[in-house]
């Protein structure tokens, strides 16, 4: 039993043409395909950046009705407390407090910035490359 393939308009252009032609043909087309999925990738990206810009534009202004918020509420704070003590001494517990607030917050962030162990790491990895990898040695 022997199972033959119909004869198709590529079988015909297989038998017809060199192998020569036939791979300048799939070279062209292999170079279609690249530019065509590099084109895509470009729209992609394109895409990707706008949606991320926006994101990040409504981030910032979060951000920054956030601050708007802890302004407001230091005011009332301020006049709420100017009521029992006067406003200048209420004035200087808002800051206070908000001097207590940026001293914690500096001293947790330096910590974290001084347990970044990442560039250490990465001088390591270099020192590891094999010298016949590395450029003009």
């Amino acid at each position: 039993m022997s199972t033959e393939l119909p004869n198709t308009g590529a079988h015909a252009k297989a038998e017809s043409s060199s192998l020569g032609e036939l791979l300048g043909e799939v070279t062209r087309d292999m170079s279609t395909l690249m530019r065509q999925e590099v084109e895509l990738a470009k729209v992609e990206l394109k895409d990707s950046a706008a949606r991320a810009g926006k994101g990040s534009g409504m981030l910032a202004g979060a951000g920054i009705a956030g601050h708007f918020v802890l302004l407001f509420l230091s005011l009332a704070l301020w006049w709420a407390l100017g009521t029992l003590w006067g406003l200048g001494w209420s004035g200087v517990v808002v800051a206070v407090i908000w001097a207590i607030i940026a001293g914690v917050l500096a001293t947790v962030g330096r910590k974290e910035l001084k347990a970044i162990k990442g560039l250490p790491q990465t001088g390591q990895t270099l020192q590891e490359i094999p010298p016949t990898l590395k450029p003009n040695s």
